[in-house]
């Protein structure tokens, strides 16, 4: 099942003109502030109306400003997931999932046993909101949206109002929805973390704009656009997970090579998606001795990207994938780095944050 969304709509100061389709999986709309997601997604939920656009989910058309059709956000058939739960709170979670179950009673949908333990929700059942913690709420939420039988999934910034622990609590359900959802999920983020862990694929937004579109790997390595900004730049790998060491360390095999990171709660075998932080990645032209850092990959440069100010964004082609690393324009210069020059990328082990590591 695929959503189709092209749209035109014009603000103060946003010009919005966007085409792309959106799998099943996890699509994630990623960018700057003010780029254009929360727009797009409201014109899909048809909250807004745009100025011209058609909007698709296989076959049946929700929006068609030609035609003149625009369907009322009750006859779309998605589920929505806010910022904030938004639960009802003089209901139990189980009333509030009821709720839910309650629009596809006509239609079937996700039997709500299953939704229950996907999500973790058995021993919240008898409670109301208030005495849920930020993560817990989130939860139901998802479950609501599910139960509702949707042809489509839209979360915008689902885990902006959360902290970093909620965050990590979080996020494996949405791999977990992700990889069983049978429906398209459109995800708004501005946060490399999630996009790299999530996605499917990514559309990458700049002003209005798809500056790209494809899979999480290739476009957040994508030096000529980095849509989270400079200080957002990442490079994303898939490694299998090939040891686990008694001193508290997870060995992954990542295109042949070794990548040292601390304890993953992956089972040998796995395949993980790993974001590697350009800040954190340090370049040398010969292999370094001598140093407490464990990750030294080999490359080659693809490209150099030079702002404004004295940093540079070096792209790494390496047996790995792509590699980005931020450092200094006189960096750059006293390395001799220029495009097709060998180095090594070396990435401290502690450097690779356990909300940057997840499941492929």
């Amino acid at each position: 099942m695929t959503l189709s969304v092209c749209l035109k709509h014009r603000f103060a100061g946003l010009a919005l003109d966007v085409d792309f389709q959106a799998p099943s999986g996890l699509t994630v709309l990623f960018g700057r502030s003010g780029s254009g997601k929360t727009t797009i997604v409201n014109a899909v939920a048809g909250l807004l109306k745009p100025d011209a656009g058609r909007i698709a989910v296989e076959d049946r058309v929700l929006l068609d400003t030609q035609a003149g059709i625009c369907l009322a956000p009750n006859q779309r058939r998605l589920g929505y997931i806010f910022q904030e739960g938004r639960l009802f709170p003089h209901l139990t979670v189980r009333q509030n999932l009821g709720y839910g179950r309650w629009f596809s009673r006509a239609r079937g949908g996700a039997e709500p046993e299953h939704v229950i333990e996907m999500l973790g929700l058995g021993d919240l059942l008898d409670r109301r909101p208030g005495a849920l913690s930020g993560g817990e709420k989130q939860r139901v939420a998802i479950g609501r949206a599910l139960l509702a039988n949707p042809e489509l999934i839209l979360a915008d910034e689902p885990l902006a109002a959360l902290d970093e622990a909620r965050k990590a609590e979080i996020l494996p359900y949405f791999e977990r929805l992700r990889d069983e959802a049978v429906v398209p999920i459109l995800y708004v983020s501005h946060a490399p973390g999630e996009v790299a862990r999530l996605a499917t694929s990514v559309v990458a937004l700049q002003d209005g704009r798809v500056a790209r579109q494809g899979p999480a790997t290739e476009v957040l390595g994508d030096a000529s656009i980095l849509p989270a900004g400079v200080r957002g730049a990442g490079a994303v790998l898939e490694a299998t997970v090939v040891a686990h060491h008694d001193d508290g360390l997870s060995e992954l095999d990542a295109g042949g090579q070794r990548l040292h990171l601390p304890r993953v709660s992956k089972s040998v075998g796995t395949i993980l998606r790993v974001r590697i932080p350009a800040q954190e990645v340090i370049l040398a032209r010969q292999r370094p001795e001598g140093l407490s850092a464990l990750n030294i990959i080999p490359g080659r440069v693809e490209a150099i990207r030079e702002g404004g100010g004295p940093g540079a964004i070096v792209s790494l082609a390496t047996p790995a994938g792509t590699i980005l690393a931020r450092i200094t324009r006189r960096s750059a210069q006293r390395l001799g780095l220029a495009e097709g020059v060998e180095c090594f990328a070396v990435l401290k082990t502690v450097a690779i944050a356990p909300q940057d590591v997840g499941g492929a």
